[in-house]
């Protein structure tokens, strides 16, 4: 009862919303804005979200391609300007050039600003400047916040976008204050600490990866503060938006006792940090007689912790990831298969489709035809969305691996697999074979982050047409199965 009230209701405001905009563009009289009035209605809010992430990467290619964002005598290629924006807009962090090498101050505090649009959402990110210049959020912005964050219901989004900018903007100002202050142990003047510090707390707290030291985190490798604090950032940022408000609406609440954290929250954390943990172990017992080798044990443990927490959704690195072997390179791949969670700034098949589809099969190996956990059940909706995201990411991934093999036989399947579960969860680790692919692998990697950006839900939603509610069925006959 209560879904249909809700249905009904959208509907409702569909429908004036329409008949209101439908007399704006009578009365307005101008052919170009009833043209553009008509496309705005016409598109798909899917179809809305993804033409504006295009335009924003198309954007950002030509800045990233003019002369004045380049260090002096630094020429970069239209594809690998492509590939930097489309990596820095997907936060992914794989890179084909140096960026401390290829860009000037300008060029990078302009990579900040497209890593911090692409990591809050293009959509959150304009709602805030529609509110600071006075512009009434209406229907269809809030169905396009509704759908670039995952939600599920139009109430309260204005107020939620708002308050998931600042809390973002706070880590993120937080963590460039500590590590500027720290930094100065390691950069000779101030305004080369801060610059690192800032750019180092976007670049961890919106998952993207990129680094201006040439080296990721490899030259702080020993330093276990630097490592918190990234390791930190990077959680607050992959762990989902709608975690980060309730934790907040947790610790100042009047009475915490009978404070109900959601469903998503309590499936999301334990799902994020079993995965932590599982990684850190995996890593550790993978690499015990290999890399671990001779070293300490807490450096070894550091080493598997960060790259656990990293390749979720992170892409910064302490070590050379070409030093790990194939075992573990194959489990890496797995973990940014996976991905941060729902509704943050990393990619990635993301964590509750994960826990919802290992739920599915545990109550079904127990003979059970309900997915309970946590006195809840999950909605068969959902249960589906899971599997067909599953497998959807399951065949791209597979093709862009066939394409890359055809493209670029002379490197191994492990390589190339790795690269491209690293652009599928936005991650941005690298065994450095980025910078050899020909132009069209770099184009499959595009491809493959940006749909890995939008997640795979989006792009399936701008395939099909619209909803139809079968009017008929045929009658139902069983099929073998496994």
């Amino acid at each position: 009862m209560e879904n249909n009230v809700d249905v009904s209701y959208v509907s409702i405001l569909m429908q004036a919303w329409r008949a209101e905009a439908a007399r704006a563009g009578r009365g307005n009289g101008g052919d170009g804005m009833t043209i553009k009035r008509s496309l705005w209605l016409k598109l798909s809010t899917i179809q809305l979200i993804i033409l504006f992430y295009l335009a924003a990467v198309a954007v950002s290619t030509v800045l990233l391609w003019l002369p004045i964002v380049h260090q002096p005598g630094v020429e970069l290629h239209w594809i690998d300007a492509l590939f930097t924006a489309a990596s820095a807009i997907s936060v992914t962090g794989l890179t084909v050039v140096s960026i401390p090498e290829t860009f000037n101050t300008f060029g990078i505090v302009l990579l900040i600003v497209m890593m911090q649009v692409g990591g809050v959402g293009l959509m959150m990110l304009s709602t805030f400047i529609w509110l600071l210049v006075g512009k009434k959020i209406g229907f269809r912005e809030r169905q396009l916040i509704m759908t670039d964050q995952n939600r599920l219901a139009l109430s309260g989004l204005v107020k939620l976008t708002r308050d998931i900018f600042f809390l973002i903007l706070a880590i993120e100002a937080v963590g460039a204050l500590i590590l500027g202050v720290y930094f100065l142990r390691y950069f000779p003047t101030w305004p080369e600490a801060l610059l690192q510090a800032v750019f180092a707390s976007v670049s961890a707290t919106t998952n993207a990866g990129f680094d201006i030291t040439g080296q990721s985190l490899i030259p702080f490798a020993g330093d276990y503060f630097v490592q918190v604090i990234h390791i930190i950032l990077i959680i607050l940022g992959a762990i989902g938006f709608p975690v980060l408000i309730e934790v907040k609406e947790f610790l100042f609440a009047r009475d915490r006792g009978r404070y109900r954290f959601s469903l998503f929250t309590k499936l999301t954390t334990v799902t994020f940090f079993a995965l932590v943990f599982f990684g850190t172990v995996a890593i550790y017992a993978l690499e015990w007689s290999h890399f671990f080798a001779g070293k300490p044990w807490h450096r070894s443990l550091f080493y598997a912790l960060f790259q656990s927490v990293s390749s979720r959704s992170g892409g910064l690195a302490t070590m050379d990831m070409n030093e790990f072997s194939d075992p573990t390179l194959l489990l890496l791949s797995a973990m940014m298969f996976i991905g941060a969670s729902p509704s943050s700034v990393g990619g990635g098949i993301r964590t509750t489709t994960l826990a919802v589809i290992l739920l599915t099969v545990w109550h079904y190996a127990k003979g059970r035809s309900a997915v309970k956990v946590f006195g809840r059940e999950i909605h068969e909706e959902d249960i589906l969305k899971s599997f067909v995201v599953f497998i959807g990411a399951l065949f791209l991934c597979f093709a862009a691996v066939l394409a890359l093999s055809v493209s670029e036989s002379s490197l191994p399947v492990v390589m190339l697999l790795f690269e491209v579960c690293s652009a599928f969860g936005t991650t941005g680790l690298s065994l450095g074979i980025t910078s050899e692919l020909s132009p069209f692998g770099k184009l499959v990697l595009v491809i493959v982050m940006f749909i890995g950006r939008v997640g795979i839900i989006s792009f399936l939603w701008l395939v099909r047409g619209r909803a139809v509610k079968d009017s008929y069925h045929y009658p139902k006959e069983r099929v073998i199965i496994g």
